[in-house]
């Protein structure tokens, strides 16, 4: 998967490698951890992992628990099939990523980090391990952080496992070599997470934007994408499109021109919806492209998510309900067990989905679809639980004639209130 050029206007940083690398950590050594927290809240940087929460919050509260060991760890293990945004940008800026993973360990106060990466990743295991190797050379990090004397250990972590070891609580239990499984949150890793300690787990391209941030200054990141979730994401968008590839994208964009950006349609074929949000993600109609930022509130309205940054085109060749119905299932292979409605509910629901895709289903079959969806929701111990009913819910919503005559067009979202 190639990376593509953004359109002109379209602002540029996650894989801008620093102009003066280490420049950054100095400036928040110099600093101090409030002023650098305070930075970054100013910012408006929030999570890229899914959460979408305050940095700058998140690092306070971790630094705030009161612990004799605190940890920060990267997340670059990327769970959808298929998606590579988390492997392009540690191969490609693994300078940015390392840096602001340093800076995140010094203002918690820890002395140890990880970069948690797919054992797969050969080619930026590598590349992250070469920047951590030659900081350690220079005094910049290992026994003594910019020869200061202070402790600060960068270790890249490979992992193999299931898509569920991207999820935060699970990540901190296979980097102990735990079985995989998550936890009911609160208590969030910051207050307990690696070996029970307090831990900053960010993802990779958050943490690649922090050095960013602490050149060029707050004002500037906040001016860039949506007001209310500043900044650039990476977009992988593939399917019928001239020019799959990975994108970054100021947020708040719509849809439309990201579609534009990729080289529009393949072979002059009509795009009917974009899959956004992976497997867990919702399918969006081509009427609504203009109007839906890519942002978190803007996908969430219409029943999608930003998740691992994935986008999918899809012509009039895609039959949705046979679509939905497999990503469902795949949800169902991968849930740990470890809640009834999501180790037997998703799989029911693909059960429900396939009997669309026969042309069995009845109106029985679209109510229990809607009862199971809330239910499974209502459950949820993890994101990956809570949006495993998406694909269908949104198919069902947009492409109610795809299902046949027992759909009457219900809700995009379980009728349970969670988010």
């Amino acid at each position: 998967m190639k990376r593509l050029n953004a359109p002109k206007g379209w602002s540029q940083l996650l894989f801008v490698a620093p102009t003066e690398p280490w420049a950054a950590l100095r400036a928040a050594a110099s600093a101090g951890s409030a002023a650098t927290t305070a930075t970054l809240i100013d910012a408006g940087l929030r999570g890229r992992g899914g959460g979408g929460f305050l940095t700058g919050a998140k690092w306070q509260a971790t630094a705030a628990e009161p612990a004799s060991q605190y940890y920060a760890v990267a997340n670059g293990y990327e769970s959808d099939p298929a998606v590579f945004t988390n492997r392009l940008l540690m191969e490609e800026n693994p300078q940015a990523i390392v840096e602001g993973l340093a800076i995140a360990a010094l203002t918690v106060g820890a002395r140890e980090a990880f970069i948690a990466v797919r054992a797969e990743y050969t080619e930026a295991i590598k590349r992250l391990e070469a920047v951590i190797a030659n900081a350690e050379r220079e005094g910049i990090l290992g026994a003594t952080l910019l020869g200061t004397g202070r402790e600060l250990i960068i270790t890249v972590r490979p992992l193999q496992g299931s898509s569920m070891i991207g999820e935060e609580t699970v990540l901190m239990k296979a980097l102990a070599g735990k079985r995989g499984q998550p936890e009911q949150t609160p208590p969030y890793p910051s207050e307990v997470g690696y070996l029970g300690k307090p831990t900053a787990v960010n993802n990779v391209a958050t943490l690649a934007a922090v050095p960013w941030i602490l050149t060029n200054g707050a004002a500037a990141y906040a001016q860039i994408g949506d007001t209310a979730q500043p900044g650039t994401v990476l977009v992988q968008i593939s399917g019928s499109v001239a020019n799959p590839g990975v994108l970054e994208v100021p947020t708040g964009t719509p849809l439309n021109e990201i579609l534009a950006a990729a080289g529009g349609t393949a072979s002059g074929a009509t795009i009917k919806a974009l899959l956004v949000g992976g497997p867990t993600g919702g399918f969006i109609p081509a009427n609504l492209f203009g109007g839906t930022p890519y942002s978190g509130a803007g996908l969430k309205s219409v029943g999608a998510h930003i998740g691992s940054g994935a986008l999918l085109a899809l012509d009039n060749s895609v039959a949705i309900p046979e679509l939905a119905t497999m990503l469902t299932r795949w949800c169902a292979d991968e849930a740990c067990g470890k809640t009834i409605p999501c180790r037997i509910g998703t799989r029911r629901l693909a059960e429900i989905g396939q009997r669309f895709v026969d042309g069995l289903a009845g109106p029985a079959d679209a109510e229990r679809l809607q009862k199971l969806a809330a239910d499974v929701t209502d459950s949820a111990l993890c994101a990956h639980e809570a949006l495993a009913p998406s694909p269908l819910l949104t198919g069902v919503r947009y492409f109610a004639s795809e299902f046949g005559p027992a759909v009457a067009a219900p809700s995009a979202t379980p009728t349970s209130g969670r988010s």
